[in-house]
C-alpha cells in the first residue's frame, strides 16, 4: 500500500543605488550580484546562494531556511518530477525590494550532499547547528546590517531555535506547525486505514521513549526507516509553541488557507503562544507558496509547476513587516 501525498510530504531585478557623492566624486552604480557561498562544518561542506541588491549602504539580509525532506536551497525535491521554485522566487522578490537574502541546501541534500557520513548519522540539532553558523557567517558581512531569519515548514523550527540562539533581528515562520512533528504526524496518517495508524501510533511511542523499532512494514518504511529514527527522536522532543515564546526579537507568522500539509489553526496557535507576533493568512496560498485551489490533485499539480508565481501579498507581506521592526 501506498501512503498519501500528504503524509509523505512531511518527511519529504534589479534595484540600482547610487553613492552619496561629493561635487568631486564619481557616481558609482553597482549591480545586484549573485554569488555562491559556502559554510564549513564538521563532517564538509553546506553550499548556498547568495543575492545582493545593488546599492552601497549595509542593507538587512534574509536567511532562508528550506523544508522537510531532501528539499534544496529553491524549495524542489527530488521526491517529485517536477520544480516548483518557490524558495528562488521568493529570494528573486525580495532582491527587487532591497533585501539580500541567502539560502543553501541543507547536508544531505543537492550540493550539500557530501556533508552527511551517513542518515543514521544525522540530527535535529546539526540543521540548526548550520542555521546558526550562516547567521554568524553574514554578521561578519559588512555589506549586511540586520540579520533575518526566515524558515518554510520544518525550516520554521530550525530557524526558530537558530534565531533565539543568535538573538537574530527579526524571524518569519512561512508554514510552520506548532504542535511537535510526532504530534502533526499521526494528524496527517488520520485518513490512513486503521492497522497503518495503530502501527503508526506503536512506532511513534516507542521513538517518544527515544527507543528505535527494527520492525517496520512496507508501508510504513518511507516515514519510519530504521536510519532515519535517531534524526526522528531527536525531532520530536520539541514543542514549537514553547520555543517560539523565547523570541524576544519581531516575529511574523504566515500561512496559507489551501496548505494540504499545513493546516491554519497551526500558525493561530503559534500566534497566541506569541501574541506581539505579527500573524498574517494568505488566502488560497498553498505549502509551496503558490495560488492553488483546496482541492487536492490541483492543489498537489501546482508542485511541478516552476512557471506559477508566488501567491500575491506573500512578499509584499514580508517587506512590509521588515520594513516596520527593521526601522
Amino acid at each position: 500500500m501506498r501512503l498519501r501525498f500528504l503524509s509523505v510530504a512531511l518527511i519529504l531585478l534589479v534595484l540600482s543605488f547610487t553613492s552619496a557623492c561629493s561635487e568631486d566624486e564619481t557616481t558609482v552604480v553597482r549591480e545586484p550580484t549573485s554569488e555562491e557561498v559556502t559554510l564549513s562544518i564538521a563532517t564538509g561542506t553546506v553550499y548556498g546562494t547568495l543575492v545582493v541588491p545593488g546599492q552601497n549602504e549595509p542593507m538587512p539580509v534574509v536567511l532562508i531556511i528550506a523544508g522537510s525532506g531532501p528539499t534544496d536551497r529553491d524549495g524542489n525535491t527530488n521526491l517529485l518530477a517536477g520544480k516548483n521554485n518557490s524558495l528562488k522566487m521568493l529570494a528573486d522578490s525580495l532582491l527587487q525590494r532591497g533585501y539580500a537574502s541567502l539560502r543553501y541546501d541543507k547536508r544531505g541534500v543537492a550540493s550539500s550532499q557530501g556533508a552527511v557520513t551517513s542518515e543514521e548519522a544525522l540530527r535535529f540539532e546539526d540543521y540548526v547547528s548550520d542555521a546558526v553558523g550562516w547567521i554568524e557567517q553574514l554578521r561578519q558581512d559588512g555589506r549586511f546590517s540586520e540579520v533575518v531569519v526566515l524558515g518554510h515548514s520544518e525550516g520554521s523550527l530550525i530557524g526558530m531555535l537558530a534565531a533565539d540562539e543568535m538573538k537574530a533581528d527579526a524571524y518569519i515562520s512561512v508554514a510552520g506547525v506548532a504542535q511537535s512533528a510526532d504530534m502533526l504526524l499521526l494528524e496527517q496518517l488520520a485518513t490512513q486505514p486503521d492497522f497503518v495508524q495503530q502501527e503508526a501510533r506503536e512506532i511513534i511511542a516507542s521513538l517518544r521513549q527515544g527507543q528505535t523499532v527494527d520492525a517496520v512494514s512496507q508501508t510504513l518504511l518511507a516515514l519510519f526507516r530504521p536510519s532515519v529514527q535517531p534524526y526522528l527522536i531527536s525531532w520530536f522532543q520539541y514543542q514549537p509553541m514553547e520555543v517560539i515564546q523565547r523570541l524576544t526579537q519581531p516575529v511574523m507568522i504566515v500561512q496559507g488557507t489551501t496548505d494540504l500539509q499545513v493546516p491554519i489553526k497551526e500558525a493561530e496557535q503559534l500566534a497566541q503562544a506569541l501574541p506581539s507576533a505579527q500573524l498574517q493568512i494568505i488566502d488560497g496560498m498553498n505549502h509551496i507558496l503558490k495560488t492553488a485551489p483546496a482541492e487536492s490533485s490541483a492543489n498537489i499539480a501546482t508542485y511541478t509547476n516552476p512557471d506559477l508565481p508566488l501567491a500575491p501579498g506573500l512578499t509584499d507581506g514580508i517587506t512590509s513587516f521588515l520594513n516596520t521592526k527593521l526601522k
